[in-house]
């Protein structure tokens, strides 16, 4: 059985309450051996704190998303500094970025942004970066930082030329359930051709369902649907693609 890892995924997340071992277990089952789980707020940081406490392979990531600004004020950074600096089985800062479809005002998401980047220069981490129409933005946010463990961009759906700027500044794209989707064409072709090494494998569970599964609850476990179909595209060896995005997570957040 080929050893995978989903290097994105909300396990704390409620919709996982009801049967959260057993999430784990058919994961496992598929060869699934290390969850990260991105924090999204200064509200769920203790929850994925705990989960990665609990259960062998789940890591940490703690961050502010501009989904979950609403209630921001400057001690939740001050706070994100201590969690960083003491908290056991965090390997990244994230999930944060920019996202032009927020309801929050884009000025505001800009510094929010700077200061969690500053903070993982300051702890020697990598970042783990959502974006939504913000990409330009967010690029030059990342050349000013001049991080010294890069990232991964969460969720790439983009050209191929947009990729090669985030892996030219040292960063990882994860790729999901989007290329499972024919009609993401542009996404599709982008990751035929860019660099295996710079990909990395996730599910963004419960969210971005695969093709087929619209309206339902992603889990880890569908994460062999992902590298089948990135085999496809690529067209080489499933297991040359499941070992080189494990070697990259392990560089990446583990090394």
């Amino acid at each position: 059985m080929l050893e995978l890892i989903d290097s994105h995924c909300h396990l704390d997340f409620a919709d996982f309450n009801p049967d959260r071992l057993k999430v784990l277990a058919r994961a496992k089952a598929k060869g699934v051996t290390h969850f990260l789980v991105p924090g999204i707020g200064v509200h769920n940081w203790q929850a994925v704190l705990t989960l990665a406490s609990q259960h062998q392979g789940v890591y940490a990531a703690l961050g502010i998303h501009p989904y979950f600004l609403a209630d921001f004020d400057d001690s939740h950074l001050q706070l994100l500094d201590d969690y960083l600096a003491t908290a056991k089985n965090v390997v990244a800062v994230g999930e944060f970025g920019l996202d032009k479809m927020a309801d929050f005002p884009f000025e505001q998401q800009l510094q929010i942004c700077q200061q969690q980047l500053l903070l993982a220069k300051q702890h020697h981490l990598p970042v783990i970066l959502h974006c939504r129409k913000a990409h330009n933005e967010l690029i030059q946010l990342l050349q000013q930082a001049k991080l010294p463990r890069g990232g991964v961009l969460h969720g790439f759906s983009g050209s191929r030329e947009l990729g090669m700027q985030y892996i030219k500044l040292g960063f990882k794209l994860g790729i999901g359930g989007v290329i499972t989707y024919p009609r993401a064409a542009k996404t599709r072709q982008a990751v035929s051709e860019l660099p295996l090494t710079s990909l990395l494998l996730e599910t963004d569970s419960p969210d971005m369902p695969i093709s087929g599964y619209q309206g339902g609850r992603n889990e880890p476990a569908n994460i062999t649907e992902v590298l089948q179909t990135l085999t496809k595209l690529r067209q080489e060896p499933e297991e040359l693609i499941a070992k080189t995005s494990v070697s990259s997570f392990f560089e990446l957040f583990l090394s």
